[in-house]
């Protein structure tokens, strides 16, 4: 239900969608192959389907289950041995994957995802940036890691990928989000922070994502965040 109204996940995945459709414009409409590597519930690989042939993995059977329900295509995998041959795919996606605690080498998983990448192919990554915002949140969900995006950019440089762009986003939100996390921290607060707002401000919050992918779109970056992603390209 989160992922598919939610103002986070609306809002991030308008920010995803500004920075992967002109990547992929060289590509025949509706023909890329994509992978969304960690797909979770599914309901991205539903939107990239407007891109694509969209495919997902995913560890977690009952992520997997929904993606039944959905009616979109996921397989039992890591990001760490994906069952793909080289060069499959003209984008991979990698939303909020890569810090969780499943993941226990990031860079040998950004491997592996430049690996199944065509030439010329991108890589969209998303993760939660800054340790300031560590919280409840963090550990109720696995977190490994929370980076800068200087770490993501020599995270993908490191793996032979050409970053394209990498910005922060969740931007505007960031001294309330600040706050909250500080806040939580100072009450001893537990549990994750997903849910749905009072609607008045779902639409305030959703707005504020949405003004920042449209920013993004027209080429501006963010210095500040409580996500980080970057897009990057395989150069052979």
């Amino acid at each position: 239900e989160a992922e598919e109204a939610q103002w986070w996940y609306a809002g991030q995945r308008a920010i995803a969608t500004a920075l992967l459709e002109p990547a992929l414009r060289d590509r025949e409409p509706r023909r890329a192959r994509l992978l969304d590597a960690g797909c979770g519930t599914g309901f991205n690989l539903l939107a990239l389907a407007g891109l694509g042939r969209a495919t997902g993995i995913d560890l977690a059977p009952e992520a997997l289950a929904f993606c039944r329900e959905r009616g979109v295509r996921a397989v039992r995998a890591s990001l760490l041995s994906l069952p793909f041959p080289d060069a499959t795919f003209d984008a991979v996606t990698s939303f909020d994957v890569l810090y969780h605690a499943w993941v226990t080498d990031d860079r040998a998983a950004v491997g592996e995802m430049a690996r199944v990448l065509a030439p010329g192919g991108a890589l969209l990554v998303r993760v939660p940036a800054l340790r300031v915002l560590w919280g409840a949140h963090d550990v109720e969900v696995q977190s490994r890691h929370r980076y800068a995006r200087s770490e993501l950019v020599a995270l993908l440089e490191g793996c032979g990928l050409r970053v394209e762009r990498a910005t922060y986003c969740n931007s505007i939100l960031f001294p309330l989000l600040l706050a909250r996390r500080s806040l939580d921290r100072a009450l001893g607060r537990e549990g994750s922070d997903v849910g749905f707002l009072p609607a008045p401000l779902e639409w305030a919050f959703r707005s504020a994502l949405l003004a920042e992918a449209a920013l993004v779109r027209r080429g501006f970056s963010f210095p500040l965040g409580a996500s980080v992603v970057a897009l990057a390209r395989k150069t052979r």
